[in-house]
């Protein structure tokens, strides 16, 4: 049985790629902020900020899962929140590796998260060889993937998941959508065209488990679905699901500003991703539409 350590494990999607590898027979350990055991799961303590890590998380681990990271939705973008987003991933992340470098652990295999704000805005289609934006999350993407490739130097195979906007059933961007809508106040951001990648929680938990399943698929990988979407497409799909109508005006930028700072460009942002890599490593998409994937999460 193989013994997976996973950082960010309480999170939405740490939760359920614990699920799923729980079913299939793993044995699942988390790093976190406090040590426990639920269900099974034993946490052990780790502080990026005190530069400690419990070393005995990493006892048998074959594979480490990094998703840690502060939630990009939360709150307004201040100095002092943008340094919590930047820190919590990539601070984070190099403690992993010191760690691991300086004790010789011997783990097979680190696959390490990402996310598409990585790329910069555009309707273009996007795949893993173009270059970083310029923006303030694309600079933590692109530096908390410097950390991560830090493992290529000790040999230990590493692949990168750049993630879409996750769409879950239990709770995140789907749900946060359908809230306004269910009251009859959906509206579209901006002018409603940007693009948006998304992949449905399922199908980014197949893509981890396997990459943890072939230790020779490494290197950078986008995680989204074969179909993305504009905000006005997806928003409009959701109040089809939901029978509610979209009868307010556009939100326009500067209001989206007013109400969410910096965090308000990542709402018009335009990320066209491209999922060929993904497909061609053999990924079967349970989820490969909006429509079915509604049907599932909302």
């Amino acid at each position: 049985m193989k013994k997976i350590l996973i950082t960010g494990g309480s999170g939405l999607v740490g939760s359920r790629l614990t699920e799923i590898l729980i079913e299939k027979g793993y044995n699942v350990a988390h790093l976190g902020r406090k040590a426990g055991e639920k269900k099974g799961v034993k946490t052990y303590k780790w502080d990026y900020k005190k530069e400690y890590i419990d070393i005995e998380a990493f006892a048998d681990a074959d594979c480490v899962v990094n998703l840690a990271g502060a939630n990009v939705s939360e709150g307004r973008w201040t100095e002092s929140r943008k340094k919590e987003l930047y820190d919590s991933r990539v601070q984070s992340t190099r403690l992993l590796y010191e760690t691991i470098e300086k004790n010789n652990i011997p783990i097979k295999k680190v696959i390490s998260a990402s996310a598409v704000g990585y790329y910069n805005s555009t309707s273009d289609l996007m795949t893993e060889d173009k270059p970083a934006g310029k923006v303030f999350l694309a600079k933590v993407c692109a530096d908390w993937e410097a950390e991560a490739q830090r493992f290529d130097s000790i040999h230990i195979p590493l692949c990168i998941f750049r993630i879409g906007i996750v769409l879950s059933p239990k709770g995140g961007f789907a749900a946060e959508m359908a809230k306004p809508i269910k009251l009859g106040f959906g509206a579209v951001l901006g002018n409603g065209k940007q693009q948006i990648s998304w992949v449905h929680i399922d199908d980014l938990c197949a893509m981890f488990l396997k990459s943890i399943e072939n230790i020779d698929m490494v290197g950078v990988y986008n995680a989204v679905s074969p179909e993305p979407a504009s905000n006005k497409e997806i928003t409009t799909a959701i109040a089809n699901h939901l029978g509610k109508p979209i009868w307010l005006p556009n939100v326009p930028a500067f209001a989206l500003k007013l109400l969410f700072g910096g965090f308000s460009y990542e709402l018009l942002v335009s990320h066209n991703i491209s999922a060929r890599k993904i497909v061609n490593a053999g990924l079967e998409f349970k989820y490969p539409d909006l429509e079915t994937t509604l049907n599932n999460v909302l």
